[in-house]
Order: C-alpha cells, then structure tokens, then sequence
C-alpha cells in the first residue's frame, strides 16, 4: 500500500474551490467521518493535502451514481487505512465506469465551477482537444465522466503532445484488450441462450474493469521502477 508523501498544503477554502464544493461541505464530511481530519499547521489552521481531494472526488462519484450519505460512509469505512490519492483514484475510476455516458450542456461559468477553478481560453483548448469539452455556441457540451481528470491533467508537468499521446495509446491498447475478452467471452459461452449470455456478461464486468485496473498499475509500477532505478513510490505488496 502507498502512502502520500507530500505535506498538507490547502487551506479548508481551497481545498472547497478545488473539489468544486462549498467549505460548509467540507466540514460536514469532517464530522461524518467521510474525510480524515486536517494537519495542523501554523496557528493551527488546518491544512488539507491530495488524499483530502480524491476522497471528495470518490464521494462525489458516488453520489452522482445515485447512493445515500448513509451508503456512502459504509462504502468508506470497508476501504483499507491509510490509502494515497492514487489508491482512491483507482478506486473512484472503478465506480466511474459504471456510470452511464454522460454528456451536458453547461455555460462558461458553470464549466469553472464544476472544473472547481476558473478555466482560462488555452487551458478550455487543452480540455476540448482530449475531447473532455466541446464548444456548443456561447456554452460548452461537457463530458462530465472526464471532466476532473481532464482539468488534473491539466496540471501535469507534461507537453499538450505528450498527454494527447498517452491517451491515444491508452484508447487504442483498451479497445484491444476489450476485443481480446470479448472474443473469449463469445468462445466460452456461444453456445448458452442470450438470457445466459447478458447475466454472464453483467456478472463478470466489474470484475474484469477491476482486474484491468489493478494489473495495469502494477505494470505501470514494474516499469517506473525499472526507470527509476527500483523506487517506483511503492512500499511493498499492495494489499
């Protein structure tokens, strides 16, 4: 398991605006337990780091597949200690799959607050060209699936070319990988009725979307560390 390295940074209103919700929400969470309390820093005042973030984002996800508060802080308290942002990243992309595609139609000012900062003209460009936005007259056609990752890759120290590459390669190997499985999900069960086929197929998603999460990180960790001369980030077995 991965722990976050880094110090606490945010103020409780920054961390608010980043997140794309109100500080009153923040506390709240707080005291439901939903987010871990804050470092405390000069003056003790409150400061708030990365995990503090993904949490809201997990949350957040969750509500917007339709479950409670109550549902919510019983899914958070299975998940194991101590987990990094990246850790509940990949948790949040395993709920996020299930989501059904969704596509809106937001203003200028609407798309900054669901981005959770003001967007400027290039960086709008940047989001459009990973086909996150797409300029509809005076508004913007959203994807909100893709929207916070877009507007995090935004911050990545990484040339517009290089990420465009990334997630051309990323496109190109997942429909790969999704043609391989299906053709030997067809193999396996052609012969059963399409009734059987649709359960097998429901049944068996999540758990493929899991195991392809999982074993691309850990792939992804063997060839940075490879890279970096055997220290990836990682402590020891994930768990």
């Amino acid at each position: 398991m991965t722990t976050d390295t880094e110090q606490p940074t945010l103020t409780i209103d920054e961390l608010a605006a980043r997140a794309g919700v109100t500080v009153r929400t923040v506390r709240f969470y707080g005291t439901k337990g939903l987010l871990p309390p804050p470092a405390l820093g000069p003056r003790r005042v409150g400061r708030y780091g990365r995990e503090h973030l993904a949490r809201l984002a997990l949350i957040e996800e969750l509500q917007h597949q339709g479950m409670t508060l109550a549902a919510i802080e019983r899914r958070l308290r299975r998940l194991p200690p101590g987990l990094s942002a990246e850790d509940l990243a990949i948790h949040r992309a395993v709920v996020a799959s299930w989501a059904p595609d969704a596509v809106e139609t937001v203003t200028p000012k609407e798309l900054g607050r669901r981005a959770g900062r003001p967007l400027t003209g290039e960086e709008v460009e940047r989001l459009a060209a990973m086909g996150v936005v797409e300029r509809d007259g005076d508004a913007y056609r959203v994807d909100t699936g893709l929207l916070r990752l877009g507007v995090e890759l935004l911050d990545v120290p990484l040339s517009h070319r290089t990420i465009l590459a990334a997630r051309t390669a990323l496109l190109e190997h997942s429909r790969a990988a999704a043609q391989d499985l299906s053709r030997l999900l067809r193999e396996a069960v052609g012969e059963r009725g399409t009734r059987d086929v649709k359960s097998l197929s429901a049944h068996m998603q999540p758990l493929v979307v899991q195991a392809l999460l999982t074993t691309f990180q850990r792939s992804l960790r063997e060839e940075l560390r490879e890279w970096l001369g055997g220290d990836a980030g990682s402590d020891g077995p994930r768990g």
